[in-house]
């Protein structure tokens, strides 16, 4: 039992860290209406706590290896437990912004990368497989628990609560760190190459804020920037410009490397086939997740009116399957290789998604939901199972650091294109199939209809049909015949968005099968240099 103390506060962390994002999900509602604000900046909240973690994991894998794991580890874990108990007591959504997105998005960024390599480190050959899928079972187990927890604790009591309770969590897994063994390989006392952190962060940024604010400033097309480029939306402008500053950051890295300096990472590490793909499908992986983890709260909670725990309820098939298919991981590897299993449960995933379009509409269909959600957890938690170890065991030890920190960019990369790319194909289905309704309705006049579309191109929110009935109520030059029309609309284009998002993360799933086959196609352990 002593030798997998480490993994109880390794997989304590893990589980905290995936908490935090699903107690957010499901909570959307409820913080809208806390902070008086709309569904946008709680979208732009969630994807910038992920970005902020994506920009800086690299640097928080290289601190790893500065400094030491262990001591990162319990560094970034005090960061995180200040960022919990700032957001606890928020009182605006700025403040909840700065204590969840910054502050614990920096703590994660630290503790991830440091997490994976000690892992890594504390275990060795089936042993380490069995950590690894213990680990990811205990992020299934986030994913079960959030949901329903916070929806819950929102629900009858605040989710404050749940950002208090971490503050505690946080001390605990701090007193038993000594648990943790000691590393093998002595901290690297090297410089920070602090341009390549900027180059990184700022292009990272860019890319990821651009596919955010689509839907409201426009791909092409201005809809409401706050300024145009030649008259044109700014968005594919600030695309490029964060594709060549990442293009600037890997000339930078090789530079680095040819003059004898550390990069921030070692761009050669992207040479190793089963790391790449690792790296490839763990992107793809959580762009989906957090794509169908920011819509289907949205269908649940907007269209159907159910409430956060009652919301939680709903989730909680893709979580209970998640967490089984996860902790099997080890034992799946006795009948499958790596990449026969991830490749079915892409397969999975995918059938799940296209089942999930069918059981969308104005009513709920709750068995078909419930199945396709339990059908959803069975693909993530095979690909969960499975990837943690691809990418820790296909590098040496000295090594572990710079891939933890590429795993969680890789992740929290895909989790913040996923909420913003996901979401703005949201908006922009919900956007053009409302206006196209109502300008081809003859029971609305074109001036209501040119009204309509005015504000539809100011920027549209994803809100309940109740809510527009109310806003379209306090305008009296709208007739109610043409406003029950108009909100009649509005319903049918959410269902009709709500469809298009989840096809997009079905179109995902299936384009992630092209990057799985340099995965490993044995069925043991594979020894690592180091080991």
């Amino acid at each position: 039992m002593n030798r997998w103390r480490a993994l109880i506060v390794l997989g304590t962390a893990q589980f905290l860290m995936v908490l935090d994002a699903s107690v957010m999900n499901v909570s959307i509602s409820q913080l809208v209406e806390d902070f008086d604000t709309e569904v946008t900046a709680i979208q732009a909240v969630i994807t910038l706590y992920t970005l902020v973690m994506a920009a800086f994991m690299l640097t928080g894998g290289k601190l790893g290896d500065m400094f030491g794991r262990r001591r990162v580890f319990v560094v970034g874990l005090a960061v995180y437990g200040v960022g919990s108990g700032l957001t606890a007591v928020a009182p605006t959504v700025g403040v909840l912004a700065l204590g969840w997105s910054v502050i614990e998005g920096l703590g994660a960024a630290l503790v991830l990368p440091a997490l994976a390599a000690l892992v890594a480190g504390a275990y060795r050959g089936r042993d380490r497989a069995v950590a690894y899928g213990v680990i990811g079972g205990l992020a299934g187990a986030g994913i079960a628990v959030g949901p329903l927890l916070g929806g819950w604790v929102t629900t009858y009591l605040t989710w404050r609560l749940v950002f208090a309770g971490e503050v505690v969590l946080v001390a605990l897994i701090l007193l038993l760190m000594r648990w943790v063994p000691p590393e093998r390989t002595p901290p690297r006392r090297t410089r920070l190459d602090t341009v390549g952190v900027v180059l990184s962060a700022g292009g990272l940024a860019l890319v990821v804020l651009a596919v955010l604010q689509s839907g409201t400033w426009g791909w092409v097309e201005p809809r409401n920037p706050p300024f145009t480029v030649l008259g044109f939306a700014p968005t594919l402008y600030a695309i490029a410009l964060g594709v060549g500053l990442l293009y600037a950051f890997c000339r930078w890295e090789r530079r680095q490397e040819a003059a004898g300096h550390e990069p921030l990472v070692s761009l050669d590490l992207f040479g190793n086939h089963p790391l790449r793909s690792g790296l490839a499908t763990l992107f793809n992986q959580n762009t989906i997740l957090l794509g169908l983890f920011f819509v289907i709260p949205l269908y649940l909670q907007v269209v159907q009116g159910l409430d956060a725990f009652e919301t939680g309820l709903k989730l909680l098939p893709v979580s209970v399957t998640m967490l089984i298919a996860s902790m099997c991981g080890s034992l799946l590897l006795r009948i499958a290789s790596p990449r026969a299993i991830v490749r079915i449960g892409l397969l999975v995933l995918l059938a799940a998604t296209l089942w999930l379009m069918t059981t969308i509409g104005p009513e709920l269909n709750g068995a078909s939901f419930a199945g396709s959600m339990a059908l959803l957890g069975l693909g993530m938690g095979m690909l969960a199972s499975q990837l943690g170890n691809v990418v820790q065991s296909s590098v040496a030890e000295r090594d572990r650091s710079e891939a933890g920190g590429l795993q969680y960019t890789a992740q929290n990369l895909g989790s913040s294109l996923g909420t913003a790319l996901i979401g703005a194909i949201l908006i922009g289905a919900l956007a053009g199939s409302v206006t196209s309704r109502i300008e081809s309705d003859p029971r609305i006049s074109q001036a209501v209809a040119g009204q309509a579309t005015v504000h539809i191109e100011a920027g549209l929110s994803f809100i309940p049909a109740d809510q527009l009935s109310a806003t379209l109520a306090q305008h009296p030059e709208i007739p109610p015949a043409e406003a029950t029309a108009i909100v009649e609309h509005y319903q049918d284009a959410q269902i009709e968005g709500l469809k298009t998002a989840v096809f997009a993360c079905a179109a995902i799933t299936a384009a992630g099968l092209l990057f799985t086959h340099r995965l490993p196609r044995d069925r043991r352990p594979a020894p690592t240099p180091g080991d």
